[in-house]
């Protein structure tokens, strides 16, 4: 849900708090700008719209769970898995204005809420609510170093070809539903002793579509989606993380044929058995002998899409970490590759021949005599 501008401002940045803020004190400072931009008390051009945007910010960051998944994935996380309905349903703005002598009206609307979800207050049907799939991929470090394009196969509920969403037979009428006037919910309205409690449900008898199907479709049935498999090509950039999210932008599923949600991703890169992955650079554990480590060496190793020299300098010690420039993982912040890491480990022999314990005696003789 977006209102006016199509890049959203950060919720935190919109109310002016941190992102540590508990919910007392977000509510404090919607009351503060609430009161600022109420179109009752500011008549500037700009103001009906700054108040549905504190608001919309409000009515996620006091709802604990839609403020872990807004924490978590940002608009990403919001937008497309709620209605206007499920992110304001829940929300009394009349009462919470009310304590600045604001009232319910909205200068010409019938109530806040009906502000925000247009004149008459008809609200968002069921039918716009979109499902967002999961997709777990396993790739290999490899295939995450130089990207790789798969294909996935899913099932998903696609809107009704034949009666595009309807649910009815096309040709065949469908019907304002008599127990919602059309609406899609039912609201009922309680006087208690803490003032006036407004409760928003859905309409039973239409299921939210505020229609009802005089001649269910021949396909879906009167469901409205039809499930459907699916195969869709996805492409895994290079140099992208374990755990990292793709999103597939209408991709998801259609809910009572409305608008599909977005497919999202996830990919999980498996351990290799040769390199370990340290952010942008590979590590690499190499076993020399002792000789190759005093004398030093050259030795070809190999990298995650070659082999490569690399040069063992005399007198190296274990655990010393040699490093190859440009041979780790692509890196997707800037441009150009992390390094690989070689850390030596010195392979000390358990068994000797006779002729190699009176050269290593000779050696420990000379070493002793210095």
């Amino acid at each position: 849900m977006s209102y006016g501008n199509n890049q959203k401002r950060d919720y935190y940045e919109v109310l002016g708090v941190d992102k540590k803020s508990t919910k007392e004190e977000i509510r404090r400072a919607y009351r503060k700008l609430a009161l600022k931009f109420h179109p009752d008390r500011n008549k500037e051009p700009d103001a009906a719209e700054k108040f549905k945007e504190i608001s919309e910010a409000y009515a996620i960051l006091s709802d604990d769970n839609k403020r872990r998944q807004y924490d978590q994935f940002g608009h990403a996380g919001i937008s497309g898995r709620y209605s206007a309905e499920d992110i304001f349903g829940g929300i009394n703005f009349e009462d919470i204005l009310r304590g600045f002598g604001l009232g319910g009206g909205m200068g010409g609307f019938g109530s806040v809420f009906d502000f925000f979800m247009g004149r008459g207050g008809r609200r968002a049907s069921r039918q716009d609510q979109a499902i967002d799939l999961r997709y777990d991929m396993k790739i290999s470090l490899k295939e995450a170093a130089t990207g790789v394009e798969r294909e996935i196969d899913l099932k998903r509920d696609e809107q009704c070809p034949k009666c595009g969403g309807t649910g009815g037979e096309p040709g065949t009428p469908l019907n304002t539903c008599p127990n919602c006037g059309g609406r899609g919910q039912l609201r009922q309205v309680q006087q208690t002793m803490f003032g006036q409690v407004i409760r928003v449900g859905t309409c039973p008898h239409c299921n939210g579509q505020g229609q009802t199907i005089e001649t269910p479709c021949s396909e879906c049935r009167g469901k409205r989606t039809v499930r459907e498999k699916r195969s869709l090509r996805v492409q895994i950039p290079p140099g992208v993380e374990s755990g990292s999210m793709l999103r597939l932008k209408d991709q998801g599923a259609s809910h009572q044929g409305g608008k599909p949600g977005d497919l999202y991703v996830v990919v999980h890169v498996k351990q290799d058995k040769t390199f370990e992955r340290v952010g942008d650079d590979i590590l690499l554990e190499l076993r020399i002998s002792i000789t190759q480590a005093a004398l030093g060496a050259e030795i070809e190793v190999p990298t995650l899409l070659s082999k490569a020299k690399l040069k063992i300098p005399a007198g190296t010690q274990p655990d010393t970490v040699l490093r190859l420039k440009g041979q780790g993982m692509p890196r997707t912040r800037w441009k150009g590759n992390g390094d690989q890491l070689v850390r030596i480990r010195v392979k000390v022999p358990k068994k000797l021949s006779r002729r190699q314990r009176e050269l290593l005696e000779e050696l420990a003789g000379e070493f002793d005599a210095n």
